[in-house]
């Protein structure tokens, strides 16, 4: 496993503090705020904490509520809404200087048999013809300086620099972990909330031609629906596209699917893309 993976399992594994209480580090990097997919990875992480392993989260609603300092550990509250019969509701929230940054309602659901469908993965080339993130960042003279090292990312449209001019709305992407991972589904889970916040917001720029605009750019809200088990560490699609952007805000949906075409989790993300003025 390479370093920068197992630097993000030890992220996703809080320090218990008290009861329903538990601490999140941060990585040691530069960062002018937390990255928001790290605060909700470690959320998910909080509210699993206090639920039995037979009930996998289904959905979470989240949202982003102040820019988290990445320079101070991140306390995380856990509410216990609800235990049901079926259902078990948590509630979330990241504190950090005395102030909510973050909340987070998660539900999660006994598994049962019942009706099964999704949409048909996009066809589209395969991870391994692709150059990766690294490769990109060194044709165009650039250094990679997001953190997302424990990702091997790779762009299949929308290349990151070439959006000068207005593109269409859809960007697409192949992720997974290198390494083999634990064979453990809420760990696996928590890993793609975590990726789920990275290039999603980007799309929504993407009719307007990015370099064209210096632009505030902030996750405000995050939902998610997850609708099958899956592995992080082998390729997920992740196809974004973006129907709606208007008053300094752009909306961006995603869809995620195995190596080998099965649906498996909903993405739906509203995020601040201000222009600035120059």
């Amino acid at each position: 496993m390479s370093d920068p993976v197992a630097t993000l399992l030890g992220l996703l594994d809080l320090e218990p503090i008290e009861v329903n209480i538990f601490r999140g580090t941060q990585p040691d990097e530069k960062r002018q705020r937390t990255f928001g997919g790290l605060v909700a990875g470690q959320a998910l992480v909080a509210a699993a904490r206090t639920v039995d392993d037979d009930r996998p989260v289904h959905s979470l609603h989240a949202y982003f509520l102040r820019p988290g300092d990445p320079l101070v550990p991140i306390l995380y509250e856990v509410d216990r809404i609800r235990d049901g019969r079926s259902f078990t509701t948590r509630r979330v929230v990241a504190i950090q200087h005395g102030r909510a940054i973050f909340h987070m309602s998660a539900s999660f659901h006994a598994r049962e048999e019942g009706f099964e469908h999704g949409d048909p993965m996009p066809d589209v080339p395969r991870p391994e013809t692709l150059p990766t993130r690294a490769e990109r960042f060194a044709a165009a003279g650039e250094i990679d300086t997001s953190g997302m090292a424990a990702l091997d990312i790779r762009y299949i449209t929308a290349d990151p620099f070439n959006r000068d001019k207005p593109l269409p709305p859809n960007q697409q992407v192949w992720l997974h972990t290198p390494g083999d991972l634990p064979d453990d589904q809420v760990l696996h889970t928590c890993l793609l909330t975590y990726a789920s916040d990275m290039s999603l917001l980007d799309a929504t720029t993407l009719p307007h031609g990015r370099g064209n605009h210096d632009l505030m750019m902030a996750s405000l809200d995050h939902a998610m629906w997850f609708h099958g088990d899956f592995r992080a560490d082998e390729w997920l699609l992740y196809d974004q596209h973006t129907p709606a952007a208007s008053g300094g805000r752009g909306l961006a949906t995603g869809r995620v699917f195995t190596h080998d075409g099965r649906m498996i989790a909903s993405v739906v993300q509203e995020g601040l893309i201000r222009p600035i003025s120059k």
